[in-house]
Order: structure tokens, then C-alpha cells, then sequence
């Protein structure tokens, strides 16, 4: 059966990085880049920083793309007040590219205890599950179940 769409699953890019561009490249700085068969022009990822995060829900929200009852904020730290309940932690720009699902892969994640102990190593969530013990406050810490969705706007 032939398709439309070709897949790429399971791609790694560090949000940290730009990609490095070639000269008179006229695409804006991005985090992946792939050209599909029979494309002229490469589809691009980006990670929005809080600023462009913001700037680009407000195009969004003036265009009307927002599809009723979706939760649309710019990415936030999650705090143990927000148990239960969707926080957005990455907004990204896409460009012929549509990311259908997301893979925790380990060490991405920053784990701050209530006392203020931070564990950033080993805090791996691809289980969906993560715990560890703040000696210093005397406290279990742990994330339960973690569930990722991508919501397209």
C-alpha cells in the first residue's frame, strides 16, 4: 500500500544544539533537519524558547487554530501542585514535519524535591515511572506514570 508519508521513529535532537547550516542557507536555525525523497527543500524542527513559545500562540490564537477544548500555554516547569494534570514542558516549530509521539529516553528531565534537593542524573521517565530519596529533608521524591501527548496548533 503506498502513502503520502514516510516515517522516521524514535529521533533524537538535543534542544540544546542548533544544527550546523551551510552557507546562504535560507532556513532559520533549527534542531533537526530532514530532506524526504523527492523534496527540493529540507523539513525542519525547532525548539521554541519561552519568548517564541509565546509569540508563536499569539499568531496561533489571532489565525484561530486553537481547536476547541484544547489546553494551549507556553511550556512551564511542572510543579507537584500539578499532579493529574497536562502541563506543557516543549513547544517546537515544525515545517513539514508532523511529530506524532514522544519517547523519554533518559536524563532529559530535572527532579526538584519540596526541600529543594535537585536529582538530574538518572532521572529517566521511558518506564513512566522514576523515584529516588532526598537524604538531606528526609523525603521520597518520584514521578508517577508520566504520560506525553502532542498537540498540534
Amino acid at each position: 500500500m503506498d502513502s503520502d508519508y514516510e516515517t522516521r521513529e524514535k529521533i533524537v535532537f538535543n534542544p540544546s544544539e542548533t544544527l550546523e547550516q551551510e552557507e546562504g542557507d535560507r532556513e532559520p536555525p533549527h534542531h533537526f533537519a530532514v530532506r524526504w525523497e523527492g523534496q527540493k527543500k529540507f523539513s525542519t524542527l525547532i525548539v521554541l524558547d519561552e519568548e517564541g513559545a509565546k509569540s508563536a500562540f499569539k499568531k496561533m490564537k489571532k489565525k484561530g487554530g486553537k481547536k476547541k477544548g484544547d489546553v494551549v500555554d507556553a511550556p512551564r516547569d511542572m510543579t507537584a501542585d500539578d499532579s493529574g494534570e497536562y502541563v506543557p514542558v516543549l513547544a517546537m516549530e515544525c515545517r513539514g514535519i508532523e511529530p506524532y509521539e514522544f519517547y523519554p529516553l533518559g536524563n532529559e528531565f530535572k527532579v526538584t524535591s519540596s526541600g529543594g534537593a535537585v536529582f538530574e542524573e538518572d532521572v529517566d521517565l521511558s518506564e513512566g515511572d522514576w523515584g529516588d530519596y532526598d537524604e538531606e529533608n528526609d523525603e521520597a521524591v518520584g514521578v508517577n506514570e508520566f504520560e506525553s501527548k502532542i498537540i498540534a496548533v
